[in-house]
């Protein structure tokens, strides 16, 4: 399992230009069921996604072809996490 932060970069007041694009990337998330939950970072920091049925270079891979990190308007950081207690509703996460 892995968390995503994608905080606003240097080219942080492109955002709009290219959102249409990072929603269509996002869709893309959620359809190959990778992405799990994606949310906002509050307040007005960036967004954040939790991802899982992936790998570690996978899940490079499909970030690094996410508009908002191509153009930089956000730096990517990805955490793996390794699950061992989960509530019962998400006990799918842990394998």
């Amino acid at each position: 399992m892995f968390i995503v932060l994608l905080k606003f970069a240097a080219n942080r007041g492109d955002a709009a230009q290219f959102m249409e694009g990072h929603k269509a990337w996002l869709k893309r998330g959620f359809d190959d069921g990778v992405f799990l939950l994606a949310g906002s970072l509050p307040p007005n920091q960036g967004g954040g996604i939790v991802a899982h049925n992936t790998s570690l270079a996978e899940l490079e891979r499909r970030v690094n072809e996410d508009p908002f990190v191509e153009k930089k308007v956000v730096a990517a950081e990805i955490i793996e996490l390794a699950p061992s207690r989960a509530d019962q509703r998400l006990s799918f996460v842990l394998g």
